[in-house]
């Protein structure tokens, strides 16, 4: 699986939510909505997927299937992530490249 064209956009802090991501995968499938919420114990983070409501039934929109694909893609945006908040790119808005 190829990630590419990871974009990190930081929001204002709220309930350990921090950031959305967004990637492209193999060339061919653009994925966004990604939220980045801080560990409660702030040792790392987490990556939570999109969802929607109906008639009170919660629907996954799509979420990796393996725990490789999980791993790449968690390992892909965390390094990224970890680039814009090294840049110092702390404001919301930021963190685009």
């Amino acid at each position: 699986m190829i990630i590419s064209n990871i974009d990190i956009n930081l929001v204002p802090a709220r309930s350990g939510l921090i950031a959305f991501a967004s990637l492209v995968l193999n060339d061919a499938v653009y994925v966004s909505g990604i939220a980045i919420h801080e560990k409660l114990d702030q040792t790392g983070y987490r990556l939570t997927y999109p969802t929607r409501k109906s008639g009170g039934q919660i629907f996954n929109i799509y979420h990796p299937i393996n725990k490789q694909a999980s791993k790449a893609i968690e390992d892909a945006i965390f390094q990224k992530l970890k680039d814009v908040l090294n840049k110092g790119c702390r404001n919301v808005g930021y963190g685009r490249d």
